[in-house]
């Protein structure tokens, strides 16, 4: 996957969160959307996976080569975040058997492989409502990491983890990551110290609107 912004701006209103970015993110590459809280990490990186409509310039993607029309997107994408939420009212078994119906797990991955990855074999049968915060955390890392896809999302990985969370999370990125367009929203170093490239949203003016 390879997406390509050009003069790419986004406001709210009469206030631009960013603007003139042109920058080719490209496939294989890990890229680190870096700023103060506040700043408009999140809003880039919704838009730049096509979730937000832009104000201003374009984005153009490729998948192998070949033209993604912006509908197709959310197809090729894993994605987890904070704010996005879980189906709490199912079980872990449930909700990994649900979800890999749409977004399958990598090629050798299997539901009862990820529950071992992720240290959850007692809790299978358990409530996902019923998990902590961490283990909610983890979850919707293991499946983003190890999702079928050749976009990866990550905003504030690693949000209410522990440090033994955290060492899981750099583990599982680094060998998930290869081949992949990986996008991370941070201001935590540990959370995309493995990326090669770094974009500062305050480098891409916020200014109001005229």
């Amino acid at each position: 996957m390879q997406i390509q912004a050009t003069g790419l701006g986004k406001r709210f209103n009469r206030d631009w969160i960013f603007r003139h970015l042109t920058h080719t993110f490209r496939p294989g590459t890990a890229t680190a959307i870096l700023g103060p809280n506040g700043a408009g990490k999140s809003t880039l990186l919704n838009t730049l996976s096509g979730q937000i409509l832009p104000t201003d310039g374009t984005l153009t993607y490729t998948l192998q080569g070949k033209p993604l029309a912006v509908e197709d997107v959310p197809a090729q994408l894993a994605y987890c975040a904070p704010y996005l939420e879980l189906i709490e009212e199912l079980t872990l078994s449930e909700l990994l058997h649900f979800h890999t119906r749409f977004k399958p797990l990598r090629p050798g991955m299997s539901t009862q492989g990820l529950i071992e990855l992720l240290y959850l074999e007692k809790s299978r049968h358990k409530l996902v409502r019923d998990f902590s915060s961490g283990m909610k955390q983890r979850l919707k890392l293991g499946l983003a990491l190890y999702g079928a896809a050749p976009l990866l999302l990550l905003d504030e990985p690693t949000t209410n983890l522990d440090r033994a969370g955290v060492a899981w999370y750099q583990e599982h990125v680094r060998a998930t990551a290869p081949d992949r367009l990986v996008l991370v929203s941070s201001n935590v170093a540990e959370e995309y110290d493995f990326c090669e490239e770094q974009l500062d949203v305050t480098s891409f003016g916020a200014t109001a609107a005229r």
